[in-house]
């Protein structure tokens, strides 16, 4: 899995007050949190951006005034009405332990049931995960070639060596749906039969 390094400002004071000080400053407050004590910190707005307005998922390598954290985003907290991100949580990667993330999916190839007129329609762009730092890909690469009319690929028939899927495998990725083109093709094949 991608990782991407942050440098972080820690915070020694808390409230309403401190935490709008921070973001006058043009900073974000963000906590990283897990097993052990949570650390509060702020982040520079320009610094977040490539984590957050991005499809793909990373672990968050930070250095906080000296001190290393290793994390992956949980949450982030937008001003309801302004495009202005409030606050973020991350959740502390530990050595030997699995980390849970959302990881986006990718499509690759050609679905036969395209090829007579049905659509292919995407339905999770993201799936939960769960698996040891080291085996976390980076995308959820689904071939959908096979794919006929009418068919769906359920998060249960995929599989990748030490990654556990934590959504629920009766959950739908993607699917090939029936159309006005599809059905008229599957009638003339059965008229000229």
């Amino acid at each position: 899995m991608q990782s991407i390094k942050l440098s972080a400002k820690k915070r020694e004071e808390f409230g309403k007050k401190s935490t709008k000080a921070v973001r006058r400053e043009g900073r974000i407050p963000a906590v990283v949190y897990g097993q052990g004590e949570p650390v509060n910190f702020s982040l520079e707005i320009p610094d977040v951006k490539p984590l957050i307005y991005t499809p793909a998922s990373y672990i968050v390598e930070f250095d906080i005034e000296g001190t290393k954290e290793v994390a992956v985003m949980r949450e982030v907290q937008f001003h309801p009405v302004r495009e202005e991100i409030l606050h973020m949580d991350f959740f502390r990667v530990l050595p030997g332990k699995p980390v849970t993330i959302a990881i986006p999916v990718r499509l690759t190839g050609n679905a036969e049931g395209v090829k007579v007129g049905g659509k292919l329609q995407l339905a999770t762009r993201k799936l939960v995960v769960s698996a040891m730092a080291d085996k976390l890909p980076d995308e959820i690469v689904v071939d959908v070639t096979p794919l006929g009319v009418g068919k769906t690929v359920f998060v249960g028939d995929l599989s990748y060596d030490g990654v556990k899927f934590i959504t629920p495998a009766t959950t739908a990725v993607c699917a090939v749906r029936v159309t006005r083109a599809s059905r008229g093709a599957a009638a003339e094949a059965a008229a000229g039969k």
